[in-house]
């Protein structure tokens, strides 16, 4: 690399002589820095082709695995949730590469357009939510809809509109059942009071709503009660499992009142799981 010459060691220059010479000097600085930025934005153009090759390569071994799991000679000999947990790790992975060649793909146009201009976004295929959920709106306006000429207020002529799909954690609640009392005030009568309902479980907290849930994750939805366990107490109710298998064994097994069998069932079918809220049957068979 040349060393940068000094006028300094030269006093005797004209002022034009230096000026010209700074103004030469200036555009070789600025011709050279244009010459690194270039030679950057290849070098990290090049990375971002290498990187999108690799991953491309790697979706299409994952796309590979994927039809040897569903449709190889051993898929048929698997059990089906096996099956079906083996396909959703691997579709959520293809996603996942997918979303990283997506962000690749997206660097590159953006090194290789003028960044003046934003880059258009690819669109995305247009699914529609169900009519059947509930819309919440949230209308974000403008800072301010002043009209810069003055005239006052602007004018709405339409909107974008975007869905989301949000979800709501389960919420556990009290039900608190009060049976008031009542009396004569002159203590000609005795006392009136509503006969407490009939549960499932008698003296126990749990609602028949709460056992039909925990049954249907447990054997619809193939959820352990110690994994239950966690859940509920990570939303704020610490029941530990021999709670809820006490809860589960005495909602299965006949129990006895009154010298009759009481037989209970659950209606452990997957629209349980579908209907806003939970469903339990209870047949009484006497014995």
């Amino acid at each position: 690399m040349s060393r940068a010459f000094d006028l300094s060691q030269f006093p005797d220059l004209p002022p034009e002589v230096v000026k010209a010479f700074a103004a030469v000097q200036f555009e070789l600085s600025v011709e050279r820095a244009a010459r690194q930025h270039e030679q950057a934005a290849v070098a990290e153009k090049d990375a971002f082709i290498t990187e999108l090759k690799g991953l491309i390569a790697k979706l299409e071994g994952q796309v590979g695995q994927y039809r040897h799991a569903k449709f190889g000679p051993k898929s048929e000999k698997l059990d089906p949730a096996q099956l079906e947990l083996a396909l959703e790790d691997l579709e959520t992975a293809i996603a996942e590469t997918q979303a990283q060649i997506a962000a690749v793909e997206e660097k590159i146009a953006a090194s290789a357009a003028d960044p003046d201009k934003p880059v258009p976004r690819v669109p995305r295929k247009t699914r529609a939510l169900p009519d059947s959920l509930a819309r919440v709106e949230r209308v974000i306006e403008p800072d301010s809809i002043a009209c810069p000429c003055g005239c006052g207020d602007m004018v709405r002529i339409g909107e974008d509109r975007t869905e989301r799909l949000d979800f709501i954690p389960a919420r556990y609640q009290v039900i608190v059942t009060v049976r008031p009392k009542y009396a004569c005030p002159k203590g000609r009568s005795g006392v009136v009071q509503a006969k407490a309902p009939a549960h499932l479980l008698e003296g126990s907290w749990p609602t028949e709503a709460l056992l039909a849930q925990i049954a249907v994750s447990k054997h619809s939805e193939h959820m352990p009660l110690n994994r239950q366990a966690v859940v509920m107490a990570r939303l704020g109710v610490p029941i530990e499992r021999s709670v809820l298998a006490d809860w589960m064994g005495r909602t299965t097994y006949p129990t006895y009142a009154g010298g009759n069998g009481l037989r209970t069932t659950l209606n452990l079918g997957y629209r349980h799981a579908l209907l806003p809220s939970m469903v339990l049957t209870a047949d009484a068979v006497l014995s």
